[in-house]
Formats: structure tokens, C-alpha cells, sequence
């Protein structure tokens, strides 16, 4: 088994404090020991490994979608005036279509009023 160094000011409130004349002899504090076994280890080293591959793929997808964004905004940037002469274009061939329907159906009128 391998042992680890674990410092003892984040294991606090597991070990009672020592107080008195005997923790004044001691000195300074001693680390506590923490035994982990070579599985143990590698299991933890494995996760931590995939951990670290997930965070560099994730970095590297945002990248990506950031980038297809960047990408995107300038393309509707460069269509914004396209859209714009080709809604005015639509208007006018609406209002071109209104007028030549009226002027058909005031032509078929003439042709009831003829025939009659």
C-alpha cells in the first residue's frame, strides 16, 4: 500500500485536538497519514484523466460553436441589406399585382356591361 501526506488543518474536525501540557511538548503539529491502496490510486487517476479529456473535448466543441456562431452572425450581417431591397422588391410587386387585378376586373365590368 502506498501512504499519502494528508495535511491535518483540512482533517480537523475527525481527530480531537490535544490540549495541554503534552501537545505543547510535541511541537508542531504532525500530518496524518492517509493510506490508499495502488487500485485505489489508479481507479482515482483514471477518472481524473477522463475528467480532464471531457473538459478539453467540451473546450473544444464551445470553440467550435463559438466560431459557427461568429461565422453565422457575419453572413446575416452581410445579408441584412439583401433582405431588406428584396422586401421592398416584394412590396412593389404587390402593390403592382393590386393594381393590374383591379384593372382586370374593371375590364371584365366593361365586357358584363357590353354584353348586356
Amino acid at each position: 500500500m502506498t501512504e499519502f501526506v494528508w495535511d491535518k488543518a483540512s482533517n480537523e474536525d475527525h481527530e480531537p485536538e490535544v490540549e495541554g501540557e503534552d501537545h505543547e511538548l510535541r511541537g508542531p503539529e504532525e500530518p496524518a497519514t492517509l493510506t490508499l491502496s495502488v487500485n485505489d490510486f489508479s481507479a482515482l487517476e483514471s477518472r481524473v484523466l477522463r475528467a480532464v479529456e471531457l473538459v478539453r473535448r467540451e473546450r473544444q466543441a464551445r470553440a467550435a460553436a463559438e466560431e459557427r456562431a461568429a461565422r453565422a452572425e457575419a453572413q446575416l450581417q452581410e445579408q441584412a441589406p439583401l433582405v431588406d431591397q428584396l422586401e421592398k422588391e416584394i412590396s412593389l410587386l404587390r402593390t403592382e399585382r393590386d393594381h393590374v387585378r383591379e384593372r382586370v376586373e374593371r375590364l371584365l365590368r366593361q365586357l358584363d356591361v357590353l354584353e348586356l
